[in-house]
């Protein structure tokens, strides 16, 4: 989907950009997989690159959106679809001039396919290894899960925690503008009006990014709740025994792990390319799911955050 009209690509956002969804070989419809998470908030416009296969720095130009949005980058694991297309989107950093430092995380295991891909992308960079061996946060607000693939393999989970929204109209009342609003925030209290009194709670938004897997606990622990759900397809009741030899989700499975978590929003990728048409799959997933919002993603796709619940702001 295109960006919506009146929107430049650099404004402050909250939603998921599809660049890929195609699992092991791409189709003339679906590169390698790619996931570029653009997270609204202070201080700045983050953008969690997760899983950059072959032809990502390619499908960002499509997506309209720069190099200079990524600030992180996260792979769950080390297979070729996964990771191939980490040289090209650091080198493509270091051309548009990206001059802070940028974190990439990825499972300790892989520290030797890790190293010999950033091996190959142009130097510049401040890149910051940060492999991880077990389950835990890995960052503020970022966690990882272990799953059960083939190889050593992690989920991730950004959490937003709870606060608390300004409404202008107490601020206004309270006779608070421009620079003290910040002050306030710091604060906690000024001139006798607490902040408490010019705000309302907030609650904290949540994505789950679960891909190459069998079911597991670790994909129930990362998806329970989340507001964006974002799980791997790969195969349909056609080919339930390559997901069991292969240990990756079906539709069905996916659709099933989506309708226990109570993720509010779900989107289906990493198709495997005996799919012409996903349809199918996407309807045995909702067939598991009665009453969820699942969707099926398609290449340069842009979902949004759902809207926070009511009574959150």
């Amino acid at each position: 989907m295109p960006v919506p009209s009146g929107r430049t690509p650099e404004e402050p956002v909250r939603e998921l950009v599809v660049l890929g969804t195609s699992s092991n070989v791409p189709t003339r419809t679906r590169n390698h997989n790619g996931y570029l998470l653009r997270w609204d908030g202070a201080p700045h416009q983050d953008g969690i690159l997760f899983d950059p296969g072959e032809g990502t720095q390619r499908q960002l130009t499509h997506a309209g959106v720069p190099a200079t949005a990524i600030t992180r980058i996260c792979l769950t694991h080390m297979h070729g679809d996964h990771c191939y297309g980490l040289p090209g989107v650091l080198s493509r950093m270091v051309l548009d001039g990206v001059q802070r430092p940028v974190e990439l995380h990825y499972p300790a295991s892989g520290e030797d396919v890790v190293r010999a891909l950033v091996g190959l992308a142009t130097p510049g960079l401040e890149l910051r290894l940060r492999p991880h061996g077990g389950p835990g946060e890995i960052a503020e607000g970022l966690e990882v899960v272990a799953l059960r693939h083939r190889i050593e393999t992690y989920g991730y989970r950004l959490i937003e925690p709870d606060g608390r929204s300004l409404v202008p109209e107490r601020l206004a009342a309270a006779g608070i503008s421009g620079p003290d609003v910040g002050r306030l925030q710091r604060e906690g209290e000024l001139r006798g009006v607490r902040l408490a009194d010019v705000s309302v709670a907030r609650r904290g938004q949540s994505v789950a990014v679960v891909m190459d897997t069998a079911e597991c606990a670790g994909a129930e622990q990362l998806a329970d709740g989340v507001d964006l759900l974002l799980v791997e397809s790969t195969f349909g009741a056609d080919t339930a025994e390559l997901a069991e030899t292969y240990l990756h989700l079906t539709a069905a499975q996916a659709g099933a792990l989506a309708a226990r978590s109570g993720a509010r929003t779900t989107v289906l990728t990493h198709f495997s390319s005996r799919y012409v048409d996903v349809a199918p799959l996407l309807e045995e997933a909702r067939a598991a799911a009665p009453g969820a919002q699942i969707t099926a993603a398609d290449d340069l796709d842009r979902v949004p955050l759902p809207p926070r619940r009511a009574h959150d702001t």
